[in-house]
């Protein structure tokens, strides 16, 4: 199934009074860029968390955070008693050593101490990782759903587009026929007007026109592009991941159409190949956000 390189998944979880927030989302990129910010009790748990995504994501600049969701909650830092005890008592010693009147406000005094406050380091728990881990896999997986959905929108689209430049391929032969027979015409035109002047070879020259008409000839270029048109939709249909393989497909398109629009030698043509054009580069847009 065809994917987008864009998706975004979140899950979180309650663990021990702490929410915990798992948040995932992803661009297109030429291969895997991933980067991850993670609340420092599970910085630890990093290669672990890398090696699950790479494992599931295989493109595509990945951004993943995972942090302890505090608001309503208690704060981690506490009022460090036994310091802000020996603070006041030491200041009120040297407030009566030195006859200074003593403040009327202590408290906003000694929390602005050093070490007023402290905060208590937590250990992880492997149990409590566990969950937390269920919740990196619900993120992720949601990211993946994204990324398919988006791909389905995708695959219209490609299915629309060359379905498209098939369309306009067909268009062309009516003017094929008629392209040829100008040529003859304008070239025997101009040879009447110099043949009383000049004396040519006429077999030679019947030689040359030969092989100048059959350079004009686009049959072979129409059936190359016929059958990228339906490589590309086979391959976008039948492989797990075909994006790289859609560009290289695409540009292969991209060349049968210009040597179309260099041979074509006719107005209604090259209009017909400038639609072909602004068809394919829609295409390759697209491709640029395909896993």
């Amino acid at each position: 199934m065809l994917q987008s390189m864009t998706g975004y998944g979140k899950a979180s979880c309650e663990i021990n009074n702490k929410k915990i927030v798992v948040e995932i989302k992803s661009l297109n990129s030429k291969q895997l860029d991933l980067s991850t910010r993670i609340a420092g009790i599970y910085r630890e748990k990093d290669i672990e968390i890398r090696n699950l995504i790479s494992q599931k994501l295989e493109r595509g600049k990945v951004d993943f955070s995972l942090y302890i969701d505090n608001s309503g909650k208690e704060s981690g830092s506490k009022i460090n008693q036994a310091i802000i005890k020996s603070y006041y008592e030491q200041l009120k010693a040297l407030s009566s050593d030195l006859e200074i009147p003593e403040s009327t406000d202590w408290m906003s005094i000694l929390m602005k101490m050093p070490d007023a406050l402290k905060t208590e380091t937590e250990e992880l728990d492997e149990n409590e990782w566990i969950e937390i881990l269920k919740a990196v896999e619900t993120a992720v997986n949601q990211l993946i759903e994204y990324r398919k959905q988006e791909g389905k929108t995708l695959e219209n689209v490609f299915i629309l587009k060359i379905g498209r430049i098939g369309e306009l391929l067909v268009e062309i032969e009516p003017f094929e026929t008629e392209r040829v027979e100008k040529i003859k015409q304008r070239l025997d035109e101009n040879l009447a007007a110099l043949s009383d002047k000049i004396d040519y070879d006429k077999n030679r020259l019947e030689q040359e026109l030969i092989f100048y008409i059959e350079k004009l000839d686009v049959n072979e270029e129409k059936v190359r592009l016929k059958n990228h048109l339906e490589y590309f939709i086979k391959t976008m249909k039948n492989e797990p991941s075909p994006g790289k393989k859609l560009g290289f497909i695409a540009q292969e398109i991209g060349r049968e159409v210009n040597t179309l629009g260099s041979k074509s030698n006719h107005s209604e043509m090259q209009k017909i190949v400038v639609k072909m054009k602004d068809e394919l580069e829609q295409i390759k847009e697209q491709v640029l956000n395909t896993l």
